[in-house]
């Protein structure tokens, strides 16, 4: 039989918060990892800003940016959830991917924020190939309707 795993406090990616045997008022911590895990799956930005919003809608997630001020200062790059009238910070990770409404696709998170900018239309060329330029514009459709490019 295997030993049984030993936990920290934390849960190493996000920083979610275990509980303990015996651990005194339970539903803080419980109610923690919810909110978090609420603000992390299937994340959903409004936009990259600097500035707090004024009038957030609870649920609501923006991308702070570089230069954040209010109450989002010193949270810079970290993604800020209205959760129960105050603002939940999480630090982004590798892998880490977010549909920006602004934009209008999914952004991801390598070593920082990258979202893929949309191709150029073929156009010039000695040779026009009506087919090939229509089926190129197929794939743009389609990689703007599946969010990966930003609409043209």
């Amino acid at each position: 039989m295997s030993d049984p795993i030993a936990f920290a406090s934390l849960s190493p990616r996000f920083g979610l918060p275990l509980l303990y045997a015996g651990q005194a008022q339970k539903e803080l911590h419980v109610n923690e990892a919810h909110a978090l895990t609420d603000a992390l799956l299937h994340g959903v930005i409004e936009s990259e800003t600097s500035t707090p919003p004024t009038d957030p809608a609870e649920g609501q997630a923006w991308l702070v940016g570089a230069s954040p001020s209010g109450a989002w200062a010193g949270h810079a790059g970290k993604l800020a959830c209205r959760q129960s009238g105050q603002w939940l910070f999480v630090a982004p990770r590798d892998g880490m991917r977010l549909h920006s409404r602004d934009l209008g696709q999914e952004i991801r998170y390598l070593s920082g924020w990258m979202a893929p900018e949309r191709p150029d239309q073929p156009s010039g060329g000695s040779t026009i190939d009506a087919e090939a330029r229509t089926a190129i514009a197929a794939i743009l459709a389609s990689l703007e309707q599946a969010g990966i490019v930003p609409p043209g």
